[in-house]
């Protein structure tokens, strides 16, 4: 069974989302994708959006009500 896991950051530098991304893979997490937020007035990102996977087994999922 898959399982996700979204990180959101208002701070969108490089050094914030490189520690993002090395946090949640050290923890067994695989990167899936990123989505950034963009205003109308600005062509920098104001927001992102980090999406992680990882399998996991049914039955111990179960045993830990999720």
């Amino acid at each position: 069974m898959l399982v996700y896991k979204v990180v959101e950051t208002s701070t969108v530098t490089e050094d914030i989302l490189e520690r993002i991304l090395n946090e949640w893979v050290r923890q067994g997490w695989t990167f899936d994708s990123i989505q950034f937020v963009v205003r109308d007035a600005s062509k920098r990102p104001s927001m992102a959006f980090l999406f992680f996977v990882r399998e996991t087994d049914p039955s111990s999922a179960e045993e830990k009500g999720a």
